[in-house]
């Protein structure tokens, strides 16, 4: 993620936090990336420097003043304004872990050679729960590169224990 991203992600947050309507911006903020992800055009006109940007401006207000409050508006007008419409992922990106955080949730990314089964998400779900200390949201990859095993990704931590690793690690100890 990228510095812009973060420091957009962090006022809104903390504009968010006096106005006391963290989890409205933050569902605001993801009803705005489900239709940019749907619509990326959109985005490339809201970043177009050939069109005006009042017109740009007037399009964000026609477009999303009935779907989110008055302040993430202005907040996406600004990202516009300022140029920097094409960091809205990543200054969400950094809302949100913020807003987790504040709820003491950590984030999960477990990759795996092949699907996990229920019970070994249930296994690892709780284990990373009581690392933690608080709830977790987790999220799943196959990468079959791996060959096999899993690596986690718990807060920025990566506790990697796939085969490939060992291999690596292996070759490590007979080249030394």
């Amino acid at each position: 993620m990228n510095d812009i991203g973060k420091e957009y992600g962090a006022a809104l947050f903390m504009l968010a936090s006096e106005e006391g309507a963290r989890d409205e911006y933050a569902k605001a903020l993801e009803d705005l990336r489900v239709i940019f992800k749907e619509s990326p055009e959109y985005l490339s006109f809201l970043a177009s420097p050939g069109i005006s940007l009042g017109e740009r401006l007037a399009a964000i207000g026609t477009a999303f003043a009935d779907l989110v409050p008055t302040y993430v508006l202005s907040y996406v007008q600004l990202l516009c304004e300022k140029g920097r419409i094409e960091n809205f992922f990543e200054a969400a990106d950094e809302y949100k872990a913020l807003l987790d955080a504040s709820k003491h949730i950590s984030c999960a990314k477990v990759t795996s050679a092949v699907e996990l089964t229920d019970n070994e998400k249930s296994k690892l779900y709780n284990k990373l729960k009581s690392m933690s200390g608080g709830d977790v949201n987790m999220e799943y990859v196959v990468d079959s590169s791996i060959m096999g095993g899993v690596i986690v990704e718990l807060d920025g931590k990566i506790m990697d224990g796939s085969l490939r690793h060992r291999l690596r690690e292996v070759k490590d100890v007979i080249n030394s």
